[in-house]
């Protein structure tokens, strides 16, 4: 297990780039909302992590190709509820002092820093034990 957790994080940490790179160009330079660009970032973000945990960290060789994606997109819904509940949390509701002090641009992206690593937890292990379990 902590072989694949280390490959699963290291595929998150791509993942992250994915989901910032997506939701800063929609919030920035679109000009959308930023709870709609935070849900865009992040489903993209889960659409290439599946396909690089399922290749690399987890080596699924099940067949049910759609029905492993959809478990892993649904379990990514459930954290991408989870992920904006922590990001409104800590950037609108909860005064942290190492966050408050920061304007509010740095504070929703501090924010969305935490709201990932709490998710990464939550991920791992509903993807360990549900969608590529063996």
């Amino acid at each position: 297990m902590f072989t694949e957790l280390i490959k699963f994080c290291f595929v998150g940490g791509s993942g992250v780039l994915v989901d910032f790179g997506t939701t800063w160009l929609l919030k920035e330079k679109i000009h959308i909302n930023r709870y709609i660009a935070n849900s865009c970032g992040f489903i993209v973000a889960a659409s290439t992590n599946y396909l690089l945990n399922r290749l690399w960290t987890f080596h699924s060789n099940n067949p049910q190709i759609l029905k492993e994606y959809l478990l892993f997109f649904g379990i990514s819904l459930l954290g991408l509820a989870i992920n904006n509940f922590f990001l409104w949390l800590f950037s609108e509701k909860v005064a942290l002092p190492f966050l408050s002090a920061r304007g509010a641009k740095l504070r929703f992206y501090s924010s969305k820093l935490i709201a990932i690593a709490i998710v990464t937890v939550w991920n791992f292990f509903m993807n360990y034990y549900i969608t590529f379990s063996h």
